[in-house]
């Protein structure tokens, strides 16, 4: 069972930044594929960005040009540098691992953006 921890969500006023990290209880090996999810209030969630080995990288319209997805596999971390927020990016935020054999989730983060 891998372990997905959540952090560094809050609330920021529009046009701002933060960087949300994604920390893992085992090593981000090159078959995993880590994203990132939102799930705004009375909606369903949506997949954001996509990180896998190889540095490839693939993002949602609603967020290209603003939000990068990066991996640390020293510090088995995954990132979501989110600028120029926008109030419709308020959500719960959740990372996700996935392989050939499992996939896993965290517990979430909540990104509140005021205008």
């Amino acid at each position: 069972q891998v372990q997905l921890v959540e952090s560094g969500g809050g609330l920021v006023q529009a046009g701002g930044s933060l960087r949300l990290s994604c920390a893992a209880s085992r090593s981000i090996e090159s078959d995993d594929v880590m994203g990132w999810y939102r799930q705004a209030p009375g909606k369903q969630r949506e997949w954001v960005a996509t990180s896998t080995s190889g540095y490839y990288t693939n993002y949602a319209d609603s967020v290209k040009g603003r939000f990068t997805i990066s991996r640390d596999t020293v510090k088995n971390t995954v990132y979501l540098q989110m600028n120029n927020l926008k109030p419709e990016d308020t959500a719960v935020y959740y990372c996700r691992m996935r392989n050939a054999r499992n996939e896993y989730w965290g517990q979430g983060t909540q990104v509140t953006v005021s205008s």
